[in-house]
């Protein structure tokens, strides 16, 4: 088994895609992801091995609606990409797997990227490392058998290597608000077209000690805090605080993968990339300590 990943380039696209789309080059990017996913799934019904195959389909970020028409449409979330708001964290997720998850089934299971590791070695009959804390969790129970209960897990909001915000169940608890830097109050290139006062901000803002409080289930678009007050935030509050305080003192902070930034070990010619007369010349490596706006 392989993993496949596509990475789309809006400023450039196939020619049997390129102006195909009414949704300009973006949508022509997705007309052509659409196609190769297509592609791959006939393929493996072709081999005989789409019963054994467990296909997953997600992204790692929401739209990048600092890019205006070029970039996605998040719907009814706040925000894009680079922030922790649901535009930028909440994404699709398909599961595919013939005749093991049935098709058209809708499962409300929170689950995040990592939560792939631990169910693809549970499906593969391997356990997980025992020598380490593992933050994913096994999602196949919920995924193979629409009866059993969604699991009750939070879901953590992290910017760099700051807890942000933590969603659990139908709340979602900002303990930071930061947008990006700037200076117009009303101007934000992560939020095109979004102001919502004391949420979209630019400067960085410390809401540790009371948490600005959503119901993302009925307000998805993070338009109406909850009342610091009210019996709704109180008794909210008293169940994910706890989670908190539990997260924070367990967690052993890893030494960041990317701390030196270099940019020769970017995927400058990929395999392939002779076909398509796309290569480009790799840079002299010049490792350096990264910095980060956040």
């Amino acid at each position: 088994k392989q993993w496949y990943q596509r990475r789309v380039d809006i400023t450039a696209g196939s020619p049997m895609f390129l102006e195909k789309s009414i949704r300009g080059r973006y949508g022509d990017a997705v007309m052509e992801m659409d196609y190769c996913v297509g592609k791959i799934l006939q393929k493996l019904k072709e081999l005989g091995i789409d019963k054994n195959t467990f296909v997953f389909f997600t992204s790692d970020n929401g739209a990048a609606t600092y890019r205006g028409s070029a970039g996605g449409d998040n719907g009814p979330f706040l925000c894009g990409k680079e922030t922790t708001y649901e535009g930028g964290m909440r994404e699709p997720g398909i599961a595919w797997w013939p005749g093991s998850i049935p098709a058209g089934t809708i499962t409300h299971q929170l689950g995040n990227i990592m939560d792939l590791f631990t169910t693809s070695l549970t499906l593969a009959g391997v356990k997980p490392p025992q020598d380490r804390i593992i933050d994913g969790i096994d999602l196949s129970p919920v995924l193979l058998d629409q009866s059993v209960p969604v699991i009750d897990r939070p879901i953590w909001y992290y910017r760099g290597n700051e807890m942000m915000a933590v969603r659990v169940g139908a709340y979602k608890a900002h303990y930071w608000m930061w947008t990006e830097f700037g200076q117009d109050p009303l101007k934000f290139t992560f939020c095109r077209g979004q102001y919502i006062s004391n949420v979209t901000v630019h400067d960085q803002i410390d809401h540790t000690d009371k948490p600005i409080l959503f119901n993302v289930n009925r307000d998805p678009g993070e338009k109406y805090i909850i009342a610091f007050k009210s019996k709704e935030y109180k008794a909210a509050m008293a169940t994910i605080d706890p989670i908190v305080k539990e997260h924070k003192a367990n967690l052993v902070p890893g030494v960041p993968s990317l701390n030196y930034c270099d940019v020769a070990v970017q995927n400058w010619a990929p395999p392939g990339c002779e076909d398509l007369g796309y290569c480009l010349p790799v840079p002299d490596s010049n490792p350096k300590l990264c910095v980060w706006t956040h």
